[in-house]
């Protein structure tokens, strides 16, 4: 039989955005509307004619509205199949109406967990109960009945609605799919709040809920479909929720740089600039004023940085819009807090990019909170914490006999940050707060010494400090930072060769320091 035309609508939101617009159009198609509580008041305030779903049921909301729509009259209306006569019956022997369209967002439980202070009390008041339910109910009832689970769908409805007094097959398999994903995203979101309060760090169970975002026009390379998904709504300024003033859609691998250009800059004090290439950075610089910060990164490689991103932890102002206007500089995207609107308007008009180049404003940017970090492997996941947190100074030991001045302390610092970046085996070589050299991903770690010596050439070599991602398992890489100029070498340590590296070290006066720790990216 034909879907049956839609004669009573059952409407109970959280989220009121638009409801007042649909229910009045639901009531000019002479759709019947039933509501509880708060969605009724609102409806009612608006000049809507709504019956009070405890009028109908002749049972009261209860409990401060923890009981009001759990009831037989309710979900019978709902549940009943149109083609059965036995369910038709039912209905009539017990006076029950039937209910062709449901309407229906849930306690707002992820936006109450993101404040601060929250209780677990108040946490588990924002647990809807009668919200899934009525969803489940009619999304397992669509042949018959149309849920609806946010605003963006309310168009769709409105429009079969006035065309045909029902909805379409297709819209309501839709709805139907969309309602069950968000009853999955609501419930997987509650887990995992539980899951993360408990004292295992690692739950026994995961449930990832992602909703689409974006499909790409293609992923690694163009044979590959990609799409972006959005994960759970975040505080820290992020690509998923940055504004796009200019350019072309984003890429996949735009994406994965981008967000290593974001993360790179995010931790450092001083404006500073990331120029990334193929998930590397080829240059870095922090200085006292943006433009400075940004010659910095720009200097550390010039030839890699052609078709670069570009993480920017300032607002973009003018000077800095200026040189990198002003160069013969091909960038695919920048990503900052903001853009200054004269300096928005030199990027956009002035370089030879204009409407090409991507930029990106993500709003001001603080530390990484912790998180857990999750890479795929067929058929499982690796979950991880994430490397994202500021290491503890006080943890770094000088090994050698030659001790690293203030001025050298500061400058291994800020090396030290910069490797934790690069694809290892990685190696860094860094001079006035600016990345000169880097050896990133090779299967031996005096090989990447190697490649960012000559990445950094000699004059930039000379006065450098190094920073090793991981310990040196051997001392060859000790005699090649020496011949090249360098000052001070940053390491984790703990190889079985240790004392020869530091041996080598003492034999060239060079200061070593152990951090402790490593920041070794797979």
């Amino acid at each position: 039989m034909p879907a049956p035309e839609i004669k009573r609508a059952l409407i109970s939101v959280s989220d009121k955005t638009g409801i007042v617009e649909f229910a009045k159009s639901l009531a000019e198609s002479g759709v019947e509307i039933y509501s509880t509580g708060g969605t009724r008041k609102h409806l009612n305030e608006a000049g809507i004619e709504v019956v009070d779903v405890a009028d109908y049921t002749g049972f009261p909301e209860m409990m401060n509205g923890r009981v009001k729509t759990l009831h037989p009259k309710i979900f019978a209306g709902i549940l009943c199949r149109h083609d059965l006569d036995t369910d038709m019956k039912s209905l009539a022997d017990h006076d029950i109406k039937t209910f062709e369209l449901v309407v229906v967002n849930l306690y707002p439980f992820a936006a109450t967990i993101a404040k601060e202070g929250i209780t677990e009390a108040e946490a588990i008041e924002q647990i809807d109960i009668g919200g899934p339910s009525l969803v489940r109910a009619a999304a397992k009832n669509n042949k018959f009945v149309s849920v609806v689970t946010s605003s963006t769908q309310y168009d769709d409805v409105t429009g079969e609605l006035k065309s045909s007094k029902s909805t379409s097959d297709g819209l309501r398999r839709r709805l139907m799919a969309e309602a069950f994903e968000h009853t999955a995203a609501y419930d997987a979101t509650i887990a995992d709040y539980f899951a993360n309060s408990a004292e295992e760090t690692f739950a026994p169970t995961i449930d990832i809920s992602l909703q689409r975002e974006a499909v790409l026009r293609y992923g690694e390379n163009s044979h590959q479909q990609a799409a972006l998904y959005r994960g759970n709504k975040i505080d820290e300024a992020n690509l998923i929720d940055a504004t796009q003033l200019n350019g072309k859609q984003l890429s996949y691998n735009n994406l994965l740089d981008l967000d290593a250009a974001l993360n790179m800059v995010r931790g450092l004090p001083n404006p500073a600039c990331s120029v990334i290439k193929h998930n590397n950075p080829c240059g870095a610089g922090t200085a006292e004023t943006l433009a400075e910060a940004c010659e910095k990164g720009f200097a550390g490689d010039p030839v890699s940085a052609f078709g670069s991103v570009i993480g920017i932890n300032r607002p973009v102002d003018v000077a800095t819009a200026e040189f990198l206007s002003g160069g013969e500089f091909f960038v695919e995207a920048i990503v900052a807090p903001s853009f200054d609107d004269a300096a928005l308007n030199i990027l956009k008009t002035k370089p030879k990019w204009k409407k090409n180049v991507r930029l990106l404003s993500v709003g001001n940017l603080a530390p990484n909170k912790p998180t857990m970090e999750y890479r795929n492997l067929l058929g499982g996941m690796l979950v991880q914490q994430a490397d994202n947190q500021p290491d503890n100074y006080a943890d770094w030991k000088t090994v050698t006999d030659v001790q690293a001045d203030d001025a050298l302390m500061e400058e291994l610092k800020f090396g030290w940050h910069m490797v934790r970046f690069i694809k290892s085996n990685a190696i860094c070589l860094s001079k006035n707060r600016g990345l000169v050299g880097v050896g990133a991903g090779q299967m031996s770690r005096v090989d990447s010494v190697q490649i960012a010596i000559r990445k950094a050439g000699a004059e930039s070599a000379k006065g450098s400090v190094l920073s090793s991602d991981a310990f040196f398992p051997f001392a060859d890489s000790i005699p090649l930072a020496a011949a090249a100029g360098v000052k001070a070498i940053i390491q984790p340590g703990g190889s079985v060769r240790d004392s020869e590296v530091i041996a080598a070290c003492n034999e060239h006066g060079i200061p070593m320091v152990f951090a402790g720790n490593r920041h070794f990216r797979h």
